[in-house]
């Protein structure tokens, strides 16, 4: 299965972006308004710069206490980012999340983004294809 299936299912629904000189503070409210756990650092919107997780806040939190909150975003995102394309394979991805010890990848092509992959949305995907496997082979075994 392709990344592009994963997409489809998620249409409309848009990828979360903070600019790199926001707040610390301004991304933890946003992942809490939004109850979501990553927001990518972009300064148009369309090219991926960095990723920022409730984890890397609470690391930071914990090492450095509250006054990271007014920094910038770009002093604790992750920078190096693992990107993949439409056209990436779902378990290649879902390979590279599992060792990286990462739970979302930008689907970048042409440089700009196109949407977010969650280790949810390739675990959902892959248990989908794995349903339509079974169903298929037991039609195939009764004959159908």
């Amino acid at each position: 299965m392709l990344v592009q299936f994963i997409l489809k299912s998620k249409a409309g629904i848009p990828v979360v972006t903070v600019s790199p000189d926001a707040s610390v503070a301004d991304a933890a409210a946003l992942l809490s308004d939004k109850k979501i756990g990553t927001v990518v650092v972009s300064s148009d919107g369309q090219t991926a710069e960095g990723i920022l997780s409730e984890r890397d806040i609470v690391r930071e939190l914990g090492t450095s206490g509250a006054g990271c909150l007014q920094k910038p975003v770009s002093a604790y995102m992750t920078s190096k980012l693992v990107t993949c394309s439409s056209q990436s394979n779902v378990e290649n991805v879902l390979q590279q999340m599992t060792e990286g010890r990462f739970r979302h990848m930008p689907v970048v092509e042409d440089g700009k983004m196109i949407g977010l992959v969650s280790l949810g949305d390739v675990v959902k995907a892959q248990l989908t294809e794995i349903a339509m496997e079974k169903d298929a082979l037991e039609g195939m075994i009764r004959g159908h």
